[in-house]
């Protein structure tokens, strides 16, 4: 059950990592990306295209670039990943003794 999660945030952190270098470094190629990540061109190929998919950047003959979304996607995702960060937050068990009480 925790294992997805694991699995979706490090994906997340890709993700964002690469919408980072297309912001930093507009256009930019999937070779470069994966040399200066360390990731593997396919994983960095999959992450352009959900970020594409997501409108927040888009192909250009030279390599991606950000999209009109791209900045007020930027200026919310602090506040939606403070607000995931308290949800899970509230998960918690603090004690066992709450389970076995």
């Amino acid at each position: 059950m925790i294992d997805r999660l694991e699995k979706e945030v490090d994906m997340l952190e890709r993700h964002l990592q690469v919408l980072k270098m297309v912001i930093g470094n507009e256009p930019i190629g999937i070779v470069k990306m994966s040399n200066e990540t360390g990731y593997p061109h396919h994983k960095v190929r999959y992450s352009l295209r959900v970020l594409e998919e997501e409108n927040l950047i888009e192909p250009s003959s030279q390599g991606a670039i950000t999209t009109e979304h791209t900045r007020q996607f930027v200026n919310d995702l602090d506040g939606k990943i403070d607000e995931i960060v308290a949800n899970l937050d509230e998960m918690k068990i603090d004690e066992v003794d709450e389970i076995e009480g």
